[in-house]
């Protein structure tokens, strides 16, 4: 089972970046996929889950109206759509699986199994 993030990179603020999450080594349309971030000294937040089949979506409040997160089965890559983006959203971002077929998505990193290596996303000002 692995996750490979990709797509981080140094921004302006006020840019955008597309991350992806490319999944292996499982049945990707069984399992929940979330998006996490952590900066420096902070605690890792949840930003954003889709469940196995795409229909439900969750984001945390941070994010809400800014990023935009999309799974493509053919490609078994979930990606993550930021806009609008500003140097306190600068931190190490995660992709995060787990399986919970037909359960509420959850923004709780305990819910989830297997993690990516993460990908730095900078924003200057």
């Amino acid at each position: 089972v692995q996750l490979v993030e990709s797509g981080g990179g140094l921004v302006q603020a006020g840019g955008s970046l597309r991350l992806s999450c490319a999944a292996s080594g499982f049945t990707f349309g069984e399992y929940m996929i979330a998006w996490f971030r952590q900066a420096p000294g902070k605690e890792r937040e949840g930003l954003s889950c889709i469940d196995e089949n795409g229909g439900s979506i969750h984001y945390g409040d941070s994010v809400k109206g800014r990023f935009t997160i999309a799974r493509d089965s053919a490609r078994n890559t979930v990606y993550l759509l930021m806009q609008h983006l500003q140097p306190e959203d600068t931190a190490v971002y995660y992709c995060a699986s787990t399986y919970a077929p037909d359960m509420p998505g959850r923004l709780s990193s305990s819910f989830y199994t297997t993690w990516g290596q993460g990908t730095q996303v900078t924003v200057s000002s």
